[in-house]
């Protein structure tokens, strides 16, 4: 399985599993984006606004990553492998995009590698200390345009996400 094409395409509305999966994509990019801004947010309004923002994405990816932790070992039809492998390869992808190491981990992981490193089960994704990953914005991009790169639209924007963020890359 190629982790950047799939064939035939993925259709999210297929299925209640295809729409779970694609449901897996965003939030946990969210949750990291959040966590990387708080550090650089200036004013006790903005803490609070993404301190409440992290909290519902938050919710929204367990939520999300324990309905598909139920069908870990069920397949995914058009693809011949399993849910749990599955959201490796995305995470996989994602890590890729972003291009700064381990910042995302599908719903089963190595042994050591899992919460504390005492489980391969991964519901809510932490590093060694159980904390959420961060995500700069400049990964944010790469991850969510599918290039990996800040200045390259694609993916989800393919005409390039309007912020002042995102504009500041964009040349």
């Amino acid at each position: 399985m190629n982790t950047t094409t799939l064939d035939p395409p993925f259709n999210p509305y297929e299925n209640s599993l295809n729409f779970l999966l694609a449901s897996y994509i965003i939030p946990y990019v969210g949750l990291t984006g959040y966590v990387g801004a708080n550090p650089k947010l200036l004013t006790p309004q903005a803490r609070k606004l993404v301190a409440g923002l992290l909290g519902v994405e938050s919710a929204q990816d367990a939520v999300i990553r324990a309905l598909l932790y139920e069908r870990g070992l069920s397949r995914v039809a058009s693809y011949g492998v399993g849910v749990a492998e599955l959201t490796a390869h995305i995470s996989e992808l994602r890590n890729a995009l972003g291009r700064k190491g381990i910042k995302d981990e599908g719903l089963v992981v190595a042994p050591g590698q899992g919460p504390e490193g005492q489980t391969v089960g991964n519901i809510i994704a932490g590093d060694r200390f159980s904390l959420a990953y961060d995500r700069t914005p400049e990964e944010i991009l790469g991850v969510v345009y599918g290039s990996g790169d800040p200045a390259k639209a694609g993916g989800f924007f393919p005409q390039g996400a309007d912020g002042r963020i995102a504009r500041a890359y964009i040349a």
